[in-house]
């Protein structure tokens, strides 16, 4: 299998996808609107890095001469340097290509396994299944923490659950982060860029991250029904 050239540090594209991913029955979250979400990732990862800046009228734009180094992320980056974007469009240029290497890289970290199987007793095809790292299960309790004991998030705990929460599958983590009220409110919060002061995130991320979050939103809710 060959996967894209990476940081040693993951993406955060790639801690939501490893999030989605359910090892009960090895399918992955939202699968139906995922490439708008993943999309959202590489969006609000570009902004935490300083390399994405809001433009007129909601647009984003590449930050001129400071590219990501990871290469999930340069695509993205290369293709909103060219001149601002609306969201929407961006998440629907960028995101339909992000699964499968984002799927490559966590089989390549070992953070999910793939397993042959046949269906059918006839048909060869890949199983998914937890890996052998437990980074899912670190990322899962970082997001509780935030969600439902009301801790302080870091900037990038901030947006992972901001993400989350867009992507409409956090009543599938019942189990996990019980969906109540304060639940909800907390992560409604974090949608809007309200991350408290132990974020440590300049405004500007905040906005943009919020810009994306939301736009995200917009098309997992709005968009498939239209």
């Amino acid at each position: 299998m060959t996967t894209a050239p990476r940081s040693d540090a993951p993406t955060l594209v790639e801690d939501l996808l490893l999030l989605l991913f359910q090892p009960t029955s090895g399918t992955i979250a939202g699968e139906n609107t995922l490439f708008y979400v993943l999309g959202g990732a590489v969006l609000a990862d570009l902004a935490l890095g300083d390399h994405l800046i809001t433009a007129d009228r909601g647009r984003v734009s590449g930050v001129a001469g400071h590219p990501p180094s990871d290469d999930l992320l340069r695509p993205a980056w290369n293709y909103l340097a060219e001149k601002p974007r609306g969201v929407q469009t961006a998440l629907a240029a960028i995101g339909p290509a992000l699964r499968k290497p984002v799927l490559e890289r966590l089989v390549a970290r070992g953070d999910i396994d793939e397993a042959p199987r046949k269906v059918l007793g006839l048909f060869r095809t890949t199983a998914l299944r937890d890996g052998r790292t437990e980074r899912r299960a670190r990322l899962l309790a970082d997001v509780r923490q935030v969600l439902v004991a009301g801790a302080e998030p870091r900037a990038r705990v901030a947006a992972l659950a901001a993400l989350l929460s867009a992507s409409g599958t956090l009543p599938q983590f019942h189990r996990e982060i019980p969906w109540t009220s304060e639940v909800i409110t907390r992560a409604k919060a974090l949608e809007r860029g309200d991350w408290g002061a132990g974020a440590a995130a300049e405004a500007v991320t905040r906005t943009v991250t919020a810009t994306v979050v939301n736009s995200v939103i917009v098309a997992v809710t709005v968009l498939p029904r239209s």
